[in-house]
């Protein structure tokens, strides 16, 4: 499991929060759609409609917009056919980049996504090139405020947790995706607020970017990609100090 935190402190030093309310919004339709048409429309009987519901609500997106999503969804609609694909590729200083991906065009998304790479010093690879590189889990942050470390771990694990770790005021909480549900019921019924829960990935080891130009270069292709229309989430591998992050802002 190494590599998680880091790759969550990354994150949360370069503010990967989308602004933009609208994406936001589609992705999680194109999610909640897909994962309707996989399970049923019940979030009791669908747990990955039921993470994606929680992740609607969590992104304060109306709860009038998350029922039309099920209901059109539900009803087999045409406009709402998505596939889902995994884009893999390498990055600037040897990163890794990874990418989930719902399309309802296989060739427009593969087209602009090789672009994106070739343009900014990645290349796109074959199926299976860097996925190894990753582990796929649950995740679960809690906020430390007033809580007590070693109470939090105890109940974690006691759920069912793999790992815990605390960081700059955050406990990350990573379980088995199929434990997901389980630990994260645990940890609420133990009264522990819950900011985020979900099922990721994590890199099991980073690559350490060295310099100032390579880190430049590696944020902006990451976020390229990750800013995609069709990208539901996009994964890398890099590890950038706080010497260096200090200089890019």
């Amino acid at each position: 499991m190494s590599g998680h935190s880091k790759w969550a402190n990354i994150k949360r030093k370069k503010g990967k929060v989308d602004e933009e309310r609208g994406k936001t919004f589609t992705k999680i339709s194109r999610e909640i759609i897909v994962a309707v048409q996989q399970g049923g429309p019940d979030p009791d009987g669908n747990f990955r409609l039921k993470l994606m519901i929680q992740k609607a609500k969590a992104a304060n997106m109306p709860n009038d917009n998350i029922n039309r999503c099920i209901q059109k969804a539900a009803g087999n609609s045409e406009d709402t056919k998505y596939d889902e694909v995994i884009y893999e590729g390498y990055g600037p200083a040897g990163t890794a980049m990874l990418l989930e991906i719902m399309t309802d065009n296989r060739n427009r998304t593969a087209s602009e996504i090789r672009y994106i790479f070739s343009r900014n010093g990645g290349n796109l690879g074959e199926s299976g090139c860097v996925a190894w590189m990753f582990d796929r889990v649950g995740r679960i942050t809690v906020p430390m405020e007033g809580l007590d470390e070693d109470e939090v771990m105890m109940t974690a694990l006691d759920a069912g947790a793999e790992d815990v770790t605390f960081e700059d005021g955050i406990g990350e909480i990573i379980t088995l995706p199929e434990e997901l549900e389980t630990v994260r019921k645990g940890i609420s019924d133990a009264g522990i607020e819950i900011t985020e829960a979900e099922v990721t990935r994590i890199p099991k080891n980073t690559v350490s970017v060295e310099n100032v130009e390579d880190a430049q270069k590696v944020i902006k292709l990451y976020d390229l990609l990750d800013e995609h229309d069709d990208v539901q989430n996009a994964y890398s591998n890099f590890e950038i100090s706080d010497e260096i992050m200090e200089q890019l802002d």
